[in-house]
């Protein structure tokens, strides 16, 4: 891990300078991405074909979603071969080639390592079914069930699943008379990590993969891994439903650590990048047992900021209006926490479980659509640790049109979700309109949708005369790839500029010391960051409404250097009013430095 840390004057920390800290990663939804063998689904082909697009915009490492052999009930989340390429993608051979052509290019390939849980078709759980002395009978969570006062049948405790809150967390299994715990659907039982050949077996295929060039791992709910074993019944925060969320016994366990650590000394045998998805994860104290100076992995996603616009306590299917304050006070907790612990912060706020950031968080109307996605590329590519850009993101795709009917829904969670609300509100029509808008809002369909590649039918995803297995937008022939590359102002090119700008000046814009400006403005999210020579300012209009700001009150702004308008019109006096259009974002380099 990094040494201990040094506080300079200036508040910066002396970190270690390694290439995961640097590189931009790009991730890829693979089924979504490029088709090539005329399927209506992406491939490992796709991908390669695609690697000189995907290095001239700056991208360093490719984050793969699950592309395992699976019976796809939840896109390849579910596992049913580690070792092995699902052939919707490709094969074994196609991986090996994708990683020797990422090689040639000065390019590394991460994996998806789901590990909380396997396919309910894996050779693993099949045996560990088959009888209550099967020798992989414990790889699994095996329970009794319990009784009511009527004699009824109930499941071991009360946690609902996470992909459908309505249903039990656990399933009968007739054959033994027992039940497996189940956190996201029937087809995802929970591996026994208590069990110490389960740990060996995952720390195996990890080998596996990083023997054959990966460069790492993104580790899918890894805070999940660890669970309370007494099993406890969860508390009620869901009015008039039996079935709770358990996260408070199944996220964060007590033997987490030892369970990171013991995938640490694998890792330590290569030169790894791994970033841990921890949704249950917000807590100080928690992040830094998992990334501080003694953690065990190099970073974590972190979901505040993306759930800036849920209900506190509830579920993603709930709404809160939230301003430009909240998303600054989250930075100013995220950027200090990981600078002061020599930590490590991912950078992200698109993802395969999120819609699209336009759409969510600014607008995405034909009028304001490009501006609000540079504003965003904006404030992204100069907040301080390692970059996640997600595939579309470059482009500015936008959520599904609220036209489309609910059939065009294709995500498990969507559809259980959808199918209860249906029953719940039956007789409701305006509390399921309210929850069909939360769907058009949120739901992870939406940066699932195929890339738009040109403005050809199927938006070159795959041939005109093949039914892609999941609808493409409808706006394909004005937002896709070909014609952003022609265009030097579209968004692509704005955010190939800010990667590059990031690059160049990576002492403050990933190494840097981080201070938020007028925190408490509802509109506007501005900070600076600094280095020892240099200091740099960020100024986001998270409005669509022209405004002014003059919170820039010590610095003189040397030269305005990147924004989504023209830069003449600004002024660069200290303490001076800014006039900010709708949707903008400026960069500027300052004097004097921060001392």
């Amino acid at each position: 891990m990094s040494p201990a840390k040094k506080k300079e004057s200036s508040g910066l920390v002396q970190t270690e300078r390694v290439w995961w800290k640097e590189c931009t990663v790009y991730q890829i939804y693979p089924a979504s991405f490029r088709d090539t063998n005329g399927d209506g689904h992406g491939d490992v082909n796709g991908i390669t074909a695609s690697l000189d697009y995907l290095k001239d915009f700056g991208a360093d490492v490719l984050w793969i979603s699950p592309i395992y052999k699976s019976p796809q009930i939840d896109m390849g989340y579910d596992i049913s071969d580690y070792k092995d390429i699902d052939p919707k993608y490709g094969t074994l051979e196609e991986v090996d080639n994708l990683i020797k052509e990422l090689k040639k290019r000065d390019m590394r390939l991460m994996m998806d390592l789901v590990v909380n849980h396997t396919s309910d078709q894996h050779a693993w759980f099949l045996e560990s079914r088959s009888s209550t002395d099967n020798p992989k009978r414990d790889w699994y969570i095996w329970r009794k069930g319990r009784e009511d006062e009527n004699g009824n049948r109930l499941p071991p405790n009360n946690w609902c699943r996470t992909l459908d809150t309505t249903e039990s967390a656990w399933e009968y299994d007739e054959k033994t008379d027992e039940y497996y715990l189940s956190i996201f659907s029937t087809e995802q039982p929970d591996l026994n990590w208590e069990s110490n050949e389960v740990r060996e077996a995952v720390h195996d295929i990890m080998r596996f993969w990083l023997d054959r060039g990966v460069c790492g791992f993104r580790m899918d709910v890894i805070d999940h891994i660890s669970k309370v074993q007494t099993f406890l019944d969860a508390k009620q925060v869901i009015p008039g439903q039996y079935y709770q969320p358990g996260s408070e016994f199944f996220a964060n366990g007590p033997r987490l650590e030892e369970f990171l650590h013991e995938m640490r000394d694998v890792l330590n045998e290569y030169d790894t990048i791994t970033v841990g998805e921890m949704p249950f994860v917000n807590d100080e104290e928690e992040i830094l047992r998992t990334v501080g100076l003694q953690g065990s992995l190099n970073m974590i996603f972190l979901f505040e900021i993306l759930n800036v616009d849920n209900q506190p306590g509830r579920s993603k299917w709930s709404y809160q209006e939230w301003n430009a304050s909240d998303m600054a006070r989250l930075h100013v907790k995220m950027q200090g926490l990981m600078t002061d612990h020599d930590g490590w912060n991912a950078i992200f706020c698109e993802n395969h479980d999120a819609p699209r950031s336009i759409s969510r968080f600014a607008d995405d109307s034909d009028e304001w659509r490009e501006y609000a996605a540079k504003m965003i590329c904006t404030k992204h590519t100069t907040l301080g640790g390692t970059e996640y850009i997600y595939q579309g993101e470059e482009l500015g795709m936008r959520n599904i049109p609220a036209s489309w009917p609910m059939s065009e829904y294709k995500d498990i969670e969507t559809q259980r979700f959808w199918k209860a609300v249906s029953k719940q509100y039956a007789n409701n029509h305006r509390k399921l309109d309210y929850m069909k808008t939360l769907i058009q809002l949120k739901a992870r369909d939406h940066s699932r949708t195929p890339m738009q590649w040109n403005a050809l039918p199927n938006a070159g995803f795959c041939p005109e005369d093949v039914t892609p297995w999941m609808r493409v937008n409808d706006d394909y022939p004005r937002i896709n790839v070909e014609s952003q590359l022609r265009n030097p102002q579209s968004v692509f090119h704005y955010w190939k500029r800010c990667i590059k700008l990031r690059k160049t000046h990576k002492d403050v814009f990933i190494y840097g010391g981080f201070k938020i400006l007028d925190p408490k403005n509802p509109d506007v999210v501005a900070f600076l960051r600094f280095s020892e020579k240099d200091t740099w300012v960020t100024i986001t209009n998270f409005t669509g409404k022209s405004l002014k700001w003059s919170g820039l009150k010590d610095h003189n702004v040397e030269e305005w250097v990147i924004g989504n308008y023209p830069l003449d019109i600004h002024s660069k006096d200290a303490g001076c009013t800014i006039n900010l259009r709708p949707w903008e974002g400026i960069i500027g380099k300052c004097s004097p430095p921060i001392s």
